[in-house]
């Protein structure tokens, strides 16, 4: 069963002036990991797509989506497919590939449907595509990592980049994931935008109880997202992403728009924040 959402861009002066409610409606990810379904949110912001297949021990089959406007989905797409739950297979373009929790799999324009199967959760991310670039499953000891923080500022964590121009070449994605260290909470922090990209983030690994509180908004008008586990946000161009949890937790992020380079931010001062 296949269940596409469409969200509408929202600029930065409409946004001030929303409640909780209608702020949810518009950038929350939630309700995409449901068994026997793929859902998408199929999103304005540089076209990028956020959803979740769970095949629940069985098959599932993306391949036309209407709102992409062409017969197979990756047609003009590139796609990057997260496994968070138990062990499972994604096929396409004629090869099997198991994925265990934490592997992500690349799949270029022209891969044709895609096939979901066994007990993984997979989080799904897609963007426009300009060339083709070879499929690639990356695990976890694969990716390029980054020790950043520190237990005093409650921001010990590790950053694992899989697709990124130090590990492979995509066309516009660019996706890793953040672990937090048990003790500490902060993620990204002094805060940043980039203008020149959208973003959408998934927290995983929260225990039920848990709750990330995810911040975004202009930085002078910020805002925020109680989250539980398996949620998540869209962040326009325009907004910060950051946030803190009530335990450890690890979070995957993912980039879409006019450049793969992971430092083109602009950093915000905290005596800016509002």
């Amino acid at each position: 069963m296949l269940n596409v959402e469409t969200r509408h861009a929202i600029d930065p002066a409409t946004a001030r002036g929303f409640d909780t409610e209608t702020l949810r409606r518009h950038f929350h990810v939630g309700g995409i990991f449901r068994d026997g379904e793929i859902r998408l949110i199929y999103t304005h912001y540089d076209r990028m797509i956020v959803g979740g297949a769970v095949p629940a021990g069985g098959a599932l089959i993306l391949d036309k989506v209407a709102e992409a406007g062409t017969e197979s989905l990756l047609d003009r797409r590139e796609m990057v497919v997260v496994n968070i739950g138990g062990d499972g297979t994604v096929s396409a373009a004629g090869s099997d590939h198991a994925m265990a929790k934490g592997d992500m799999l690349y799949l270029g324009m022209g891969s044709g449907p895609v096939t979901f199967a066994g007990q993984g959760r997979f989080y799904i991310l897609s963007a426009p595509a300009h060339g083709i670039h070879p499929t690639r499953l990356i695990r976890i000891a694969e990716a390029a990592t980054i020790n950043l923080g520190s237990a005093e500022a409650a921001n010990a964590r590790t950053i694992y980049q899989f697709v990124h121009p130090d590990v492979m070449k995509a066309c516009q994605l660019v996706v890793g994931l953040t672990r937090l260290e048990p003790g500490s909470i902060w993620n990204t922090m002094p805060a940043h935008v980039h203008d020149r990209r959208s973003e959408a983030y998934l927290y995983i690994d929260l225990p039920e109880s848990a709750r990330a509180i995810h911040l975004m908004g202009e930085p002078t008008e910020t805002r925020h997202l109680v989250l539980k586990n398996e949620e998540g946000a869209i962040s326009p161009p325009w907004s910060i992403h950051a946030g803190a949890g009530t335990s450890a937790y690890t979070f995957i992020w993912a980039m879409a728009g006019d450049n793969v380079d992971y430092k083109d931010v602009d950093m915000v001062a905290m005596e800016t924040l509002r």
